[in-house]
C-alpha cells in the first residue's frame, strides 16, 4: 500500500497521498439560494478528516438557471464566497488539496430550475431546449471564469471544470450532442473552443499557480475522441484530468482480457498514456488493494473513491493504519446515501453492530 500513500507535487502543492474524494452532490442539503449551510460544512469536515490527499467539492453551479437541481450549491454570486471559504478552510486544515468543481447542466437542467434549457444545439426530443447564441456563450464563458475567481477568493487551491456526464461542457465537446455549424461545432477544435476560452480565461485571471482540473467524459462519443479531447485540454492549460463517462452508453470501449477494472477505469488508464499531466481514475475501485494496484502499475496518478469514503469517511486513515475500513455494500438499484445519507446501511451497521 506504500504507493497509495506516496506524495505527489502538483505546481507548488505537495499532495500527501494518491487518494481523491471525488465531487459527490449532497442531495437536498442546501436550499434554492445555493449558499453553503452547516450540513454542507459538517459533511466536508467529516470527509476531509478521513485523510484523502485531494477533496473535490461537489458540482457547483455558475448559472442559477443551469443547475442540475434546485438544491445545488452555487458560485454564480459573490454571496456564495463566504460559505465556500468555510469549506475550503475546513478541507485545507486537514492537509488536503481543495478543489471546487464548477458546473452547468445544459440540456439536463430540470424544469424546476428553468423553463428553458440552454445547450449547444436544440434537441427535437426536448421542446425546452434552446441553442445558445454567441452572446450567451460569451456570457457563460465569463460565468465560469468568474466562478473560478470566486473559488480562488474563497481559498480553494483550484477548480475542476465538469466536462463529463452529459453536462454542458461535455455537450459542447461531443459530436453526439453538438451539431453546431459555427465556430463552436463541426470538429474537435471548434467543439472545444468554449472550454478553451474558459481555461485560458481562468489562467489569466487566477494566475499560473491556480490548479485547473477537468472532469473528462472519455466516450465523447468514443474513446478515440476522448483521447483527442484530453490532448487538446492539456495544450489549452489543464493541469489535472479526472476521467469519467460521457453521459451516453454507446460506443463503450472493451476492456482487454485480464483487465481487472471496468471500462471507465480502463479509459482513464488509456488516456494517461497519451498525456503528460496527472490523471485521476474513478468508478468501482472500492478496495485498498485495487486502488493501490492502479498506482503501483503506473496506470493512474490518483484514484478517486466516492462510495467507499461515503460509507466510511475515515477510509484513508483506516487503510494507512492497517485497519479494515467499513465496506460499501453497493446498494441496488441506487446508493442509499444519495437518497438520504442517514440511510447508508454500511454506516448504520458500523454504528450499531448488534442490530
Amino acid at each position: 500500500m506504500n504507493s497509495l500513500f506516496s506524495s505527489y507535487k502538483l505546481k507548488s502543492n505537495q499532495i500527501k497521498n494518491r487518494v481523491v474524494f471525488p465531487p459527490v452532490v449532497c442531495f437536498h442539503y442546501s436550499g434554492n439560494d445555493g449558499i453553503v449551510n452547516n450540513r454542507n460544512l459538517d459533511h466536508y469536515r467529516e470527509i476531509a478528516s478521513g485523510g484523502a490527499g485531494i477533496v473535490i467539492t461537489e458540482a457547483t453551479a455558475v448559472w442559477k438557471e443551469g443547475r442540475l437541481a434546485p438544491f445545488q450549491l452555487g458560485v454564480w454570486s459573490d454571496d456564495h464566497i463566504e460559505g465556500m471559504s468555510r469549506i475550503a478552510a475546513t478541507v485545507k486544515s486537514q492537509g488536503a488539496l481543495s478543489l471546487l468543481q464548477i458546473h452547468h447542466a445544459g440540456i439536463i437542467a430540470p424544469e424546476s430550475v428553468s423553463a428553458e434549457v440552454k445547450c449547444p444545439s436544440e434537441d427535437e426530443k426536448n421542446p425546452r431546449s434552446k441553442a445558445l447564441t454567441l452572446n450567451e456563450i460569451d456570457e457563460l464563458s465569463q460565468a465560469f471564469i468568474q466562478g473560478a475567481m470566486r473559488a480562488r477568493e474563497a481559498g480553494f487551491n483550484g477548480v475542476e471544470l465538469h466536462g463529463a456526464h452529459g453536462y454542458l461542457l461535455n455537450q459542447f465537446a461531443s459530436s453526439y450532442f453538438n451539431r453546431r455549424d459555427d465556430d463552436y461545432g463541426g470538429n474537435i477544435e471548434n467543439n472545444l473552443r468554449f472550454a478553451t476560452r474558459i481555461i485560458r480565461g481562468i489562467r489569466q485571471k487566477c494566475g499560473s499557480d491556480f490548479i485547473i482540473g477537468y472532469r473528462l467524459g472519455a466516450n465523447s462519443p468514443t474513446l478515440d475522441d476522448g483521447i483527442l479531447i484530453a490532448k487538446h485540454l492539456e495544450q489549452a492549460g489543464v493541469d489535472l484530468l479526472h476521467v469519467s463517462h460521457g453521459g451516453i452508453l454507446q460506443n463503450l470501449p472493451r476492456t482487454p482480457a485480464g483487465f481487472e477494472f471496468n471500462w471507465i477505469v480502463y479509459s482513464g488508464t488509456v488516456i494517461k498514456t497519451h498525456v503528460e499531466i496527472p490523471v485521476i481514475v474513478v468508478n468501482e475501485i472500492k478496495t485498498p488493494e485495487r486502488a493501490a494496484l492502479l498506482i503501483e502499475q503506473n496506470m493512474a496518478d490518483f484514484v478517486a473513491l466516492g462510495r467507499p469514503q461515503l460509507a466510511d469517511p475515515q477510509w484513508v486513515n483506516h487503510v494507512r493504519n492497517h485497519q479494515e475500513p467499513i465496506r460499501c455494500l453497493s446498494c441496488k438499484p441506487k446508493c442509499r446515501w444519495y437518497e438520504d445519507s442517514s440511510l447508508c446501511p454500511a454506516r448504520n451497521r458500523a454504528a450499531n453492530p448488534n442490530q
